[in-house]
């Protein structure tokens, strides 16, 4: 019987007397070895599996976008079909032009190489390793396009190049712009109505990207952009050479169709804010002036795109275009 100690070969005896079992004291004694671990830690449990592939899966959803950052060196890229497509016929400056080995050519890429021969960029055939590895893992469809680093002109240069001309200076000031679109869309309306240039900043606001390109429609080859480190102290310098900053927010205590002759035909500087939160406090200071567009509804708003062009337009007006 079972914990029987008078059964018989229960009772062990030894040089050093009689043992009742080994109670865990001996050298075969069972050691323990913890906690079971969870079914997604074991490599081979099915679980694991799971949990293995939807990283996986997580991964290669956040590497699907259309171009990448740009780099240490400002160069970008941009990938995929639609989007080199819209890039060339855009006009979008460009450095050369990547297509994949042994790609199954439909129409549009068809049109991309004819656009690509027709402006002379160099043109290379690149495994699709090499690809996936240039554009940092974007669906590139087998064409990928690098674009250039943009050079900046300098805010005094500008101003300097503006005073040359025949007519009075006229320049555009973006504070806290971040969407590139709204940046291309400045641009094109400053080439309608007579701008010599637009200053943004140098941190925290949109840069000339290929979505600023592109949104300019060819406007970017006619508007040379300034980059600020500082935005205001570029202003305080630029009303010190004989500007008249006017800056552009809904809360302004001026209509911008009656701004003063005399001040829109002079030099002048039109400072516009950021989508979200307008001017800053510093920038806003700076301004001889703010001037508002009335709108019906007092709870609508434009984005600074759309408000920049119908600015721009009434000023125009004033100046005489």
């Amino acid at each position: 019987m079972a914990g029987n100690s008078k059964r018989k070969g229960a009772i062990r005896t030894s040089k050093k007397g009689p043992l009742v079992g080994s109670g865990g004291r001996s050298k075969q004694r069972l050691e323990g070895k913890g906690p079971t671990p969870k079914a997604t830690e074991r490599t081979k449990h099915p679980a694991a599996k799971r949990a293995r592939a939807a990283e996986r899966a997580a991964e290669k959803r956040g590497s699907v976008r259309v171009s990448r950052p740009r780099d240490r060196d400002g160069i970008e890229w941009v990938a995929g079909r639609n989007s080199v497509l819209e890039a060339l016929r855009a006009e979008i400056p460009a450095a050369a032009f990547y297509m994949q080995q042994y790609i199954d050519a439909d129409d549009r890429v068809k049109e991309i190489m004819q656009l690509a021969n027709e402006r002379g960029l160099a043109f290379l055939e690149s495994p699709r390793g090499e690809l996936d590895r240039m554009t940092d893992g974007a669906v590139h469809q087998g064409v990928a396009l690098r674009i250039p680093p943009y050079a900046y002109a300098d805010p005094e240069d500008m101003l300097d190049d503006a005073f040359d001309s025949p007519e009075s200076p006229f320049l555009v000031a973006l504070d806290g712009v971040t969407d590139p679109r709204n940046l291309g869309a400045v641009i094109r309306s400053s080439a309608a109505f007579g701008v010599d240039g637009v200053v943004v900043p140098e941190r925290r606001a949109a840069g000339m990207t290929a979505s600023a390109w592109k949104t300019s429609a060819g406007a970017a080859t006619r508007v040379p952009v300034a980059r600020a480190t500082n935005l205001t102290r570029t202003l305080v310098a630029f009303k010190k050479a004989g500007c008249t900053i006017v800056g552009l927010d809904a809360d302004g205590e001026v209509d911008i169709a009656n701004l003063k002759a005399d001040l829109a035909s002079g030099p002048l500087v039109l400072v516009v804010g950021g989508e979200a939160t307008g001017m800053s406090r510093l920038v806003r200071d700076t301004c001889d002036m703010v001037v508002s567009i009335p709108m019906f509804d007092e709870t609508e708003s434009l984005n600074a795109g759309v408000a920049t062009g119908i600015a721009l337009y009434e000023i125009a007006k004033i100046r005489g275009y």
